[in-house]
């Protein structure tokens, strides 16, 4: 099944500009500054992320986006419009994937799509023509008259995605879309997103996940404590953060200190974890030799290419996940 690519829709601004467009963005509770000064943008059929530990301002930035949230300070329009003025006639142009499933449990699955469909004024038959093609690309058109809770939770994710595609939205925004399921289903949504990429949606989403980043993103953000640490593709973050590999020596606990002393000097730098020490360098397997000359004997070492994870500890000096 090929799902049209996205309307045009109607917006403020000409088509050439972006269609979200952040300038010093901020958002405070009383004195916490959840999002502290954010500025980006985003381009009609671009993957774009926002990558950061939890509490990081991701989801308050999210809301923002959707117009459910106003904002405290700072510039901000979706499709030419702002949120705080346009509310319905932005949200009328989005899709909309919370960060926890709240599809209706008392309907079975093609009935969620269905029902959804109507808040937004859509024809009858338009709605029961979009959901059939909409089960059919999330993989559940087998499932349309079973009931939502006798669902995997991978299933629940991928329909909550038909739900908020049922409007045609020219913007999906994502909310930690794979939290907690499992490499399998996570596998399995990633492909329906790339194919949502591919046919020209654009994608907004906000996650944890190094390896999701990079499969999804053209272009992201790394966020910690509401502020922009670095930007751009994530090849581009990693060469201009990281090194080309990454050399992980456990030593055990109470050794990987000493360990670190003693490894001084190899590669480009180092970085002592709670349990492991990270080498980086251009060439890993050059560095291992390197740390057995030295007489360490570590527990276990491990060669792999950096990662987003790498570029956020370069950044921030600790893990995306903690």
């Amino acid at each position: 099944m090929t799902l049209a690519a996205p309307s045009a829709g109607t917006t403020g601004a000409g088509a050439a500009g972006p269609v979200i467009r952040a300038v010093d963005l901020r958002k405070s509770y009383g004195d916490t500054h959840a999002v502290d000064g954010l500025s980006f943008e985003v381009t009609s059929g671009e993957a774009f992320g926002l990558l950061g530990p939890n509490g990081a301002g991701k989801s308050t930035t999210m809301r923002m986006i959707g117009a459910v949230t106003t904002r405290t300070g700072g510039e901000l329009e979706i499709l030419g419009l702002d949120p705080d003025r346009s509310g319905p006639d932005i949200r009328a142009q989005l899709g909309v994937v919370p960060q926890q499933d709240n599809l209706d449990d008392e309907l079975r699955v093609r009935e969620n799509l269905l029902v959804y469909g109507r808040y937004f004024g859509l024809p009858r038959a338009q709605v029961a023509r979009r959901a059939d093609e909409l089960l059919e690309f999330a993989q559940l058109a087998d499932r349309a008259k079973a009931r939502v809770d006798a669902l995997s939770g991978g299933m629940k994710r991928r329909l909550t995605i038909a739900r908020a595609l049922i409007s045609d939205p020219r913007i999906l925004l994502l909310d930690e879309p794979t939290t907690g399921l499992d490499p399998q289903a996570r596998h399995i949504l990633w492909d329906r997103l790339f194919r949502l990429k591919e046919r020209g949606t654009t994608l907004v989403l906000t996650t944890h996940h190094m390896d999701e980043a990079e499969q999804l993103c053209d272009r992201l953000v790394v966020v910690d404590k509401g502020r922009i640490m670095a930007e751009g593709s994530p090849a581009q973050l990693i060469r201009e953060h990281s090194s080309r590999e990454v050399l992980e020596l456990r030593f055990g606990s109470d050794r990987n200190e000493a360990a670190a002393e003693t490894l001084a000097g190899v590669g480009d730098r180092l970085e002592v974890l709670p349990d492991r020490v990270l080498v980086y360098a251009a060439d890993g397997e050059a560095a291992l030799v390197e740390a057995h000359a030295r007489g360490l004997a570590p527990i276990t070492s491990l060669v792999r290419r950096s990662s987003l994870e790498d570029v956020f500890l370069r950044l921030t000096g600790r893990s995306l996940i903690e």
